[in-house]
């Protein structure tokens, strides 16, 4: 089995590509090592020291670590970790529901607005910030500020609050006048 590595934009993440299915559908966020016991190999993952982070895609793995580790100690034991749990056979994550990928609902008199970011989401934003190891869904629409939570490489990116307004925020005003602002809101 090889395993590809790709940076991203977010020094303290990176994106690790084992040339397989990692998720059917949907994405997995585990913030912390608390947050993946439902998961096998974000178990596995966390058992490295310095990890503090972990999100799965639909065929990447998005590692994040304490900012006072170099990535050349952690990336051997990373590597190893998800090549073990991959030639185990064992489920990337146990139970039912566990992976979500999903936005949040919303009320309904704002429906045919979220409906709309939601489909450029979904079409424009979210494919691109997968490429750089992270996703980012709808959490909240109210009074002209739409509220996105930012997942995987993109939560803590240095470069997120930038992407976020001149990026995402320019589309939907563009397309959705409605939308005023775009802000980030934690899990």
């Amino acid at each position: 089995m090889f395993i590809q590595t790709e940076s991203t934009p977010n020094p303290a993440t990176l994106k690790f590509l084992p040339g397989q299915t990692v998720l059917d559908l949907g994405t997995a966020d585990f913030p912390s090592a608390e947050a993946a016991q439902k998961s096998p190999l974000a178990r596995r993952l966390f058992a490295v020291e310095g990890v503090t982070g972990v999100f799965f895609g639909t065929d990447f793995v998005t590692v994040t670590k304490a900012e006072t580790l170099a990535w050349d100690h952690l990336k051997p034991a990373l590597l190893g970790a998800i090549m073990e749990h991959f030639q185990s056979g064992a489920p990337v994550i146990e139970g039912e529901g566990a992976p979500s990928g999903g936005h949040a609902m919303h009320d309904e008199a704002d429906e045919e607005i979220v409906t709309q970011i939601k489909e450029l989401l979904d079409t424009r934003v979210r494919p691109a910030v997968a490429q750089d190891g992270g996703d980012i869904t709808f959490h909240g629409f109210d009074r002209g500020v739409v509220y996105l939570h930012m997942q995987g490489a993109c939560a803590g990116c240095p470069s997120s609050t930038l992407t976020l307004k001149m990026g995402i925020e320019n589309l939907l005003r563009h397309y959705i006048p409605e939308v005023l602002e775009v802000r980030p809101v934690a899990a």
